[in-house]
């Protein structure tokens, strides 16, 4: 069980997180989404003791987490910089991980290097960008830690690379469950993984909610424009375009269903908010407007 209570992270006058609160259960997959700037990166190094919090506190299972030595071998942290030394070779790197955690699997590392096509005998300076990432992924998974954090990871690896690491995620978390939490910036790719998703908007929480009913949370609504116009109204309109006499507006909450199937009879058609777009509505610089 992850608390964080009143978190703030700041580097002299700026503030790069704002006071946050969580609760995150053991055992999900969670999704941390957030513009460039809003503050995940410092969040999760306050999160993985990496950082001391300029004020309030992290507690994993009820313990301070900071220089906690008990908290600090169970939880993994791959940044999409490699915490490694450049002049080891992968095959070193791996035996170097598995002697600092006792939950690292060396054969299920071997066969990770494999899977993403990395020599054990390369070394890390001579990889490319996207190996680099695949390394770091060989980590995070491998050290099956209670808690595994991936920021980023994914950084330079091709469509075929990533969609392995989806795959992979998902398959040794069911085998061997465990807490992760992923930050993406490519929400369409990977929001499926999600059981949860936080996002954070300059350093503060915006919401926090299970990846079902974030994607029940909007609904797009399309037809003539009067039409729109009318059933609108009152309601809180994310954005809105425009083209002829048609008008599609999306919308922040689901409708009553009664309310729907007047619209629909009148000609309107409702549609679903993916997560991804739901985000980028949600952390666009224009407020929620309430349609009067």
């Amino acid at each position: 069980m992850i608390e964080l209570r009143d978190v703030s992270v700041r580097y002299g006058r700026k503030t790069a997180v704002s006071e946050v609160n969580l609760d995150l259960p053991a055992g999900k997959i969670y999704g941390l989404l957030g513009r460039n700037g809003s503050g995940k990166t410092s969040l999760l190094s306050a999160l993985a003791s990496y950082r001391r919090p300029s004020t309030g506190r992290v507690l994993v299972n009820g313990a301070e987490a900071y220089e906690n030595p008990e908290v600090m071998r169970s939880t993994c942290f791959i940044r999409d910089s490699l915490d490694v030394t450049e002049t080891d070779r992968l095959q070193g790197v791996c035996k170097v991980a598995g002697w600092l955690r006792p939950t690292f699997d060396s054969e299920y590392a071997a066969k990770l290097l494999d899977l993403f096509q990395l020599d054990p005998r390369e070394r890390v300076m001579r990889l490319s960008r996207g190996q680099k990432s695949a390394l770091g992924v060989v980590l995070g998974l491998a050290a099956r830690a209670p808690l595994t954090i991936l920021d980023e990871s994914y950084l330079g690896m091709d469509a075929v690379a990533r969609s392995t690491f989806y795959r992979e995620v998902l398959a040794d978390y069911l085998a061997h469950p465990r807490t992760f939490i992923l930050s993406t910036h490519l929400i369409e790719e990977v929001a499926d993984l999600f059981e949860r998703v936080v996002i954070l908007d300059r350093g503060r929480v915006l919401l926090h909610e299970e990846t079902e009913q974030l994607r029940g949370r909007g609904v797009t609504v399309t037809g003539p424009a009067a039409a729109v116009g009318e059933f609108v109204t009152g309601r809180t309109v994310l954005s809105e375009r425009s083209l002829g006499g048609i008008r599609e507006a999306t919308l922040d909450g689901r409708p009553d269903p009664a309310d729907v199937a007047r619209a629909e009879a009148a000609g309107l058609t409702f549609g679903p908010v993916g997560v991804q777009e739901l985000f980028v509505h949600l952390t666009s610089s224009q407020p929620l407007e309430a349609t009067r």
